[in-house]
């Protein structure tokens, strides 16, 4: 089954809590705090695999989560890093974010990218002890790692596409120039997915063609299989437009080519600006006195196209219009590497004076980029953590602003998920 495009989710793994411990030594308060740092998470990892060719591997597995990082232990021990979670994808793959359709990275250069940064591990209660707090009990909690929707869409790394209706003989065309051994039938639809194959003109002169499935009309609105793979010839440099001289499936030649040439154009303004040949095919089967190959060769010419005449299932012509396929590419720019889109959004400290603060009825809801970052940084499950929550929210001028804002005793105050109720 070929799949090419899929939605899925990358989350980093948390980083460990830091860890709230003593040790023991004459004349040290309580024994010293000595209590390590959480480790960091782990990072998902996109790495190109060049034995993939589709994201088959996607269909059925959706979330894709990092190692956290283990706790901060005693004598000042940091946690172990969580290991990184690496993901194999095709190359040629392009990957937006799944929220703003963004292009973040392409993946055609093989080189590594993190996706999604694991969180940083948690402050040991040693980081805390001060000449007046020589005994701290708390800890920070590990932060959460990135977490994100992105969407994967595969667009092959193709020099060449051949482009034209069902049965015109792309199939054929590619599989008597090169090694690929695509499906060949006499019906429409036969092949399903793009094919690949590499052709070796002449000693250090290849190039590697893809047969897109059968493009019909209206295939840029999403009719037939051309609107799913036409994403596959946005890379090629150049196109070689089949086209059934003979007209044997009972069409004429001149209205295919300009019912392909507006299919392309309708999908993409760039793609009708490719360079393009068109290969004249089946031309041991045009019928006797047919004016069809005179009047396609006005065509195409009329277009600024050139025009090579061919015969796929006899390879008449096919080798000589492989070599001006290479002599073209010489000349042409570069297979397309597409530049990010995408801005990472740096979360920032914030400020505390810059807190929102929504009256619903008897609740208080209290959000900010300041407030958020010191949940994340705070272990509930100890006291004095929670003091030191407690004297922070203090020291920001929080509880100054309830009052100022008419909050009364029993009123609850929700932060983040945390609710309590508030009392002078």
């Amino acid at each position: 089954m070929f799949v090419d495009k899929v939605r899925i989710t990358v989350v980093g793994g948390r980083g460990g809590d830091g860890a709230v411990a003593f040790h023991r030594e004459k004349y040290v308060a309580s024994g010293g705090p000595d209590g390590g740092d959480g480790g960091h998470g782990g990072s998902v990892v996109l790495h190109v695999n060049d034995n993939m060719s589709t994201l088959l591997d996607f269909r059925y597995k959706r979330k894709y989560a990092a190692q956290a990082g283990a706790n901060g232990l005693g004598r000042k021990m940091s946690g172990k890093r969580g290991e990184p979670l690496v993901i194999d994808v095709p190359r040629g793959t392009v990957v937006r974010d799944a929220e703003t359709n963004q292009i973040i990275v392409d993946m055609s250069t093989g080189e590594d990218f993190v996706i999604a940064k694991g969180g940083r591990g948690g402050w040991g209660n040693a980081h805390f002890a001060t000449a007046t707090r020589q005994v701290p009990r708390f800890a920070k909690a590990g932060l959460k790692g990135q977490e994100r929707d992105i969407i994967l869409e595969l667009k092959l790394l193709a020099d060449v596409g051949l482009v034209g209706f069902p049965n015109v003989g792309k199939s054929t065309l590619l599989s008597v120039t090169s090694n690929a051994r695509p499906k060949i039938a006499n019906y429409h639809f036969t092949t399903l997915f793009p094919n690949l194959g590499v052709i070796y003109v002449d000693e250090g002169v290849s190039f590697v063609m893809a047969d897109i499935p059968g493009i019909i009309e209206g295939a840029a609105e999403g009719a037939g299989l051309g609107h799913d793979f036409l994403r596959h010839i946005d890379r090629c440099r150049l196109l070689v437009h089949v086209v059934d001289v003979s007209g044997s499936e009972g069409r004429d030649p001149v209205d295919d080519f300009n019912a392909i040439c507006d299919e392309l154009a309708s999908y993409s303004v760039d793609l009708s600006n490719r360079p393009m040949i068109v290969a004249a095919n089946k031309i041991d089967l045009l019928p006797p006195g047919s004016d069809n190959l005179a009047r396609l060769r006005s065509c195409v010419e009329a277009t600024g196209c050139e025009l090579y005449e061919i015969s796929a299932g006899t390879t008449q012509g096919t080798r000589n219009l492989m070599r001006v396929v290479a002599e073209k590419l010489r000349s042409l720019p570069p297979v397309t590497i597409y530049e990010p889109e995408y801005v990472e959004q740096v979360p920032q400290a914030g400020d505390p004076s810059e807190l929102t603060i929504e009256h619903l009825g008897s609740t208080w809801v209290i959000t900010g980029s300041w407030l958020e970052r010191l949940v994340m940084n705070i272990n509930f499950d100890d006291y004095e953590s929670r003091n030191y929550f407690d004297l922070q929210l203090h020291k920001s001028g929080l509880f100054a602003r309830l009052e100022e804002m008419g909050i009364q005793d029993g009123d609850t105050v929700d932060i983040y998920d945390l609710q309590f109720d508030y009392q002078r």
